[in-house]
């Protein structure tokens, strides 16, 4: 192994404006500032039970997520993550992650997205339609109901809607399950009050997948011929692909895909609430681009600087805000030795708002990623992750911001209710205790 130096560690200065920081934000997210401050892109945290490296910044990235990536592993026993997904395509390593990978990417490539515009615009008008004029919603509620819709309607092709609230708290305990707490520090800890609701989740899973095989065994050959439109048949055609082995793989897409998309779409709908001037330009562009037609694959490509706005929210707010690894072997990244079995930590959000690759990295300015903006740097953003394991659903995901806040901008007028707002570790980096907007219909 090629010598490095040792990870800097917090002195007892630095861990009192740590706790300091901890009383007054309440927010780990305000722990690792101060340390990347004060201590520098590279440390340790010393916790009992929790010792994790911490590394930011684009050498590290490109490191983690490309050139020594064969030294670190995404699967960890211990996580709830991996007990939940079990060999689910995000949690898999080397050739079985091949494998899965390979099976569910030809559905989310760009010309198969963009066939689910018009379900996705479908779903948006129908979550939109029960907004009162003038009342104040929820957007983390709404994003997140719309999201779930869009991801059974399209990628699982079932209508969501009559399960929706039956299975609304199962899926939101499972994304607590997996959600940063005590379990980190105590990994063997018992987890009461879940397993009634992941079952439940698990049920309706396994019914699905046996309704999908029965429906496949009736069909033509014509029509279980190529490529699936949805991810669920394509698995289901697929013969190496056991029951279980299709349940971890959607619940994995249902758990990480949707999350990921309610937080963007949240934290996108605040920014544009809280920057009256990026509203008014963003809702300019799209009259001017959509006028009174419907959100279309074609037209919504024009939204060039409503993209702008949402890759600025990916940058400020990135719903995956740390990469987590387990450390195969010694190994030495950003010159610094680490050892087998140690939490590799690559902070994203930290990354993301590092002096040294951006300009008032605090402030949201969508013109940093207008069409004739020099791009940034590579692997200064990475909200998508990087290299041969960027988020499978990266293209799907874009394509359904665009869609569903332009037509959200096309049919309202959003203000701020007052309500404070700041970012929570959750399963993703979401906005809490909510986006709360009044809501206008705006008159043709």
């Amino acid at each position: 192994m090629t010598t490095g130096c040792p990870l800097p560690e917090a002195g007892p200065e630095t861990g009192l404006h740590v706790l300091k920081g901890l009383a007054r934000e309440r927010s780990l997210l305000t722990a690792l500032e101060i340390m990347r401050a004060e201590v520098g892109p590279a440390f340790r945290i010393t916790l009992p039970g929790f010792q994790p490296a911490v590394l930011v910044g684009a050498d590290s990235n490109k490191q983690i997520m490309v050139s020594q990536r064969e030294h670190l592993n995404f699967r960890s026993e211990t996580d709830p993550v991996t007990k939940l997904l079990r060999h689910g395509v995000l949690v898999e390593d080397g050739d079985a992650h091949a494998r899965l990978r390979g099976h569910m990417e030809p559905v989310l490539l760009k010309p198969q997205v963009v066939h689910h515009v018009p379900r996705m615009l479908a779903y948006t008008d129908q979550v939109t339609e029960a907004w009162a004029d003038g009342s104040v919603r929820d957007m983390l509620v709404e994003m997140r109901r719309l999201a779930l819709l869009i991801f059974m309607g399209t990628l699982v092709d079932v209508e969501f809607g009559p399960d929706l609230e039956r299975l609304w708290r199962p899926i939101l305990r499972a994304i607590k399950y997996i959600s940063p707490g005590l379990w980190i520090v105590l990994p063997n800890m018992p987890r009461f009050g879940y397993q009634a609701a992941l079952d439940q989740l698990d049920a309706y899973l396994y019914g699905l997948i046996r309704q999908r095989r029965a429906q496949l065994a009736g069909a033509p050959p014509a029509e279980t011929a190529g490529t699936a439109r949805d991810l669920l048949t394509q698995l289901v055609r697929a013969p190496e692909m056991t029951d279980d082995l299709i349940r971890d793989q959607i619940l994995t897409m249902l758990i990480a895909g949707h999350d990921t998309s309610t937080a963007l779409l949240a934290w996108a709908l605040h920014l544009l609430s809280d920057h009256p001037d990026v509203m008014a330009r963003a809702v300019a562009e799209v009259d001017a681009v959509l006028g009174r037609d419907a959100p279309t694959a074609a037209n919504v490509e024009h939204l060039e600087y409503l993209d702008a706005v949402i890759k600025e929210a990916l940058r400020l707010y990135p719903p995956i805000h740390v990469g987590n690894r387990i450390v195969a072997d010694d190994t030495v990244i950003a010159g610094y030795e680490i050892s087998a079995g140690t939490r590799l930590m690559a902070s994203i959000y930290l990354t993301h708002r590092d002096e040294r690759y951006w300009d008032a990295p605090a402030e949201f300015r969508p013109a940093r990623f207008a069409r004739e903006a020099e791009r940034p740097a590579a692997f200064t953003y990475v909200p998508f992750g990087g290299g041969p394991r960027v988020c499978i659903g990266a293209t799907f995901a874009q394509v359904e911001a665009k869609v569903v806040l332009g037509r959200i901008l096309q049919r309202f007028a959003l203000a701020g209710a007052g309500r404070q707002v700041h970012a929570y570790m959750g399963a993703t980096l979401e906005p809490h205790p909510g986006v709360f907007l009044r809501v206008r219909r705006r008159r043709a």
